[in-house]
């Protein structure tokens, strides 16, 4: 009797140790589980760094440069902005930049791009599209027009602007003016003038290759064919209201004026230079 109550004891020592084992290894499989549930803190990547120019710049290649203009149309790209929406400040506020390049200028290119789509222009060049503005839609006026008129504009403004022109172009300024201060007053006059919206342009003519000053409605410029003037456009002043209202108001002379400090004369001397190279091709 004794040899089976140590054998009983045995047998309950050894079901009990057993019931623990599963136990701690249950307790232990849950823990486990909890564990992995619970992510391990890692260190958080670095914040990607936003770029304050647009995101959907088609072609970094595509500067809008004279030559850019020979392309298909199709071809053409919406280049970056060549600097920061807020670089332009004081003279112009960065959130005028940005819903005028971002929306109003990048609306003309898409629309442009639309209304040429599966016809014979998008082989055509702008150049050769303006020749024959006064036979197009006017979706294809407006937003040509549009989108090739504002490449002029960001490219004419620089943050570090200001000042005069030099060399050949400021001789041809005197010379056709009488002096500089004589081109600033006409030229802000055609501004200032400019019945709605517009542009105040300083181009040089087609067939005299002589400067002059014009101003065109909406979004013509002097290369359309319908122009009072034909002429190769080189400095653009933009008046309508949504390239000044959120800092100027109605008060359009004081853009103006301080447009002038944002001049980048060194881009205006270039397309000075430059015309004599394309002159053929502008017929």
């Amino acid at each position: 009797m004794k040899n089976y109550f140590i054998a009983f004891l045995f047998l309950f020592g050894t079901l009990s140790m057993s019931g623990t084992l599963m136990a701690q290894k249950t307790v232990t499989s849950k823990s486990s589980s909890k564990t992995k549930q619970v992510p391990s803190k890692q260190k958080a990547p670095p914040a990607k760094k936003i770029s304050t120019l647009s995101s959907s710049v088609d072609n970094k290649a595509f500067t809008g440069d004279v030559q850019d203009w020979f392309l298909p149309a199709k071809q053409e790209t919406f280049p970056a902005l060549p600097y920061g929406y807020a670089a332009l400040e004081p003279v112009i506020d960065k959130m005028t930049v940005e819903l005028h390049y971002d929306k109003h200028h990048r609306g003309y290119f898409n629309n442009f791009q639309k209304a040429i789509a599966g016809t014979d222009l998008e082989k055509m060049s702008m150049y050769d599209i303006f020749a024959t503005i006064s036979k197009q839609t006017d979706a294809v006026r407006n937003n040509a027009g549009g989108y090739f008129n504002h490449m002029i504009y960001w490219a004419n403004m620089s943050p570090d602007g200001g000042g005069e022109p030099s060399g050949i172009l400021m001789k041809n300024i005197v010379n056709t003016f009488g002096s500089y201060d004589a081109f600033l007053k006409e030229i802000d006059n055609a501004a200032k003038t400019r019945f709605g919206s517009g542009w105040a342009w300083l181009a040089v003519d087609l067939k005299t290759k002589e400067l002059f000053v014009t101003s065109t409605a909406n979004q013509d410029n002097p290369l359309m064919d319908n122009a009072v003037r034909r002429g190769y456009p080189i400095l653009a002043l933009d008046v309508w209201e949504h390239a000044y209202y959120l800092n100027y108001q109605n008060r359009r002379a004081d853009y103006i004026e301080n447009f002038w400090k944002k001049i980048n004369w060194k881009d205006v001397e270039t397309r000075f230079d430059d015309y004599s190279k394309f002159a053929e091709k502008m017929k």
